[in-house]
């Protein structure tokens, strides 16, 4: 799909962190490999610290936190709000759904619209794309909701996918306003989509004491069928091939260059990951943040916003940013926006004690 979009706005951002700090060096016991070759993970990845919920945390316990700061600091009133969309892996339960129960929470009225979405990686543009939509039929504001918990569906014994899960969220406001077009792709390969799968607790294989079970995987990571993996060498395949030509074809079609841009605001998988990447489209490091594994973990759907805010938080207050934005992985998906973001009403991290 390609398409533009007009007269829409971003006009607030909060990020949205668990206070929970915990080093990667704190963690390599955990692995069934020789400390000092884990340690080499450190500096090649870009490991160092994520940020982790409590086991009894959920995604509205977050999306409910950011919604009442925002609410209490008058950011916006509850009757400015027409729209929830909630982007995420991780739902509270089946039904009710998250969007619900920040309604709930927030003392919302009942004709506020409850969208929730079902999205890994690409969930801040998939619910960019939806906010702009239903802002076509409503003058009142979207709230567009990012968040995962994913350090509750990984092994904490499985070196390839643990140490880079960041759990966070991220709120995002987004209204009606006079703006220049917003350039929009997305792409989906459900063929190659086992690369990156949690097996077990849905309808098709339900959790089970079974799908419980550690199991050693045959490369010294432990993990059971109820936790996800990430066949890491694939998706690296897959972002180095699928990304950097969408990218070219995409400046082709609207007259861009890489000059064109102040930020690229990519989906944050590591560092190393990134790096390549950027080698690959030409961009310079000083315009692609990078550390947001680093310092916090990959939140999955939140990773745009939350890289936004760690990086960019002066600059999108101050001044508007022509951006970039590209995001790829579970689906598999990868899309691209070009979108002036900037001269924010608010834009602020928080931590929650969740």
């Amino acid at each position: 799909m390609i398409t533009e979009f007009k007269g829409k706005k971003i006009t607030s951002m909060l990020g949205i962190l668990p206070e929970n700090t915990v080093l990667f060096d704190d963690e390599v016991s955990n692995y069934s490999f020789p400390p000092n070759q884990t340690m080499r993970l450190k500096k090649l990845m870009g490991y160092d610290r994520h940020r982790l919920t409590k086991e009894t945390t959920t995604v509205s316990d977050l999306a409910v936190y950011g919604m009442k700061y925002i609410l209490d600091n008058g950011w916006i009133s509850a009757d400015d709000i027409g729209v929830i969309i909630t982007v995420t892996l991780c739902p509270d339960h089946f039904v009710p759904h998250i969007g619900n129960i920040v309604q709930a929470k927030c003392g919302l009225g009942c004709d506020v619209i409850s969208l929730d979405i079902a999205q890994g990686c690409c969930g801040f543009l998939v619910g960019l794309a939806q906010a702009f939509m239903m802002l076509e039929h409503t003058d009142k504001k979207v709230v567009l909701i990012n968040g995962d918990v994913l350090s509750h569906k990984v092994s904490k014994r499985d070196r390839n996918d643990f140490p880079l899960i960041g759990d966070g969220a991220a709120i995002t406001i987004i209204e009606n306003a006079e703006s220049k077009n917003i350039y929009y792709e997305m792409h989906n390969d459900g063929l190659r989509g086992d690369v990156l799968k949690i097996p077990a607790g849905g309808f098709r294989m339900p959790s089970t004491p079974e799908t419980a079970k550690m199991t050693d995987q045959g490369d010294g990571n432990f993990r059971s069928l109820d936790q996800m993996h990430m066949n890491g060498s694939d998706v690296f395949t897959f972002v180095q091939t699928e990304v950097p030509s969408m990218i070219a074809e995409a400046f082709i079609r609207e007259h861009k260059n890489i000059d064109d841009f102040d930020r690229f605001l990519f989906h944050q998988p590591n560092r190393f990951m990134l790096q390549k990447l950027a080698d690959k489209v030409g961009i310079p490091y000083d315009k692609m943040p990078m550390d947001l594994v680093e310092k916090c973990g990959n939140p999955s759907g939140a990773s745009i916003p939350l890289t936004a805010i760690l990086n960019c938080r002066d600059e999108l207050l101050s001044r508007e940013l022509k951006c970039c934005l590209s995001a790829f992985g579970s689906g598999l998906a990868w899309g691209l926006m070009f979108i002036d973001i900037g001269a924010l009403e608010n834009c602020e991290m928080i931590e929650a004690p969740l």
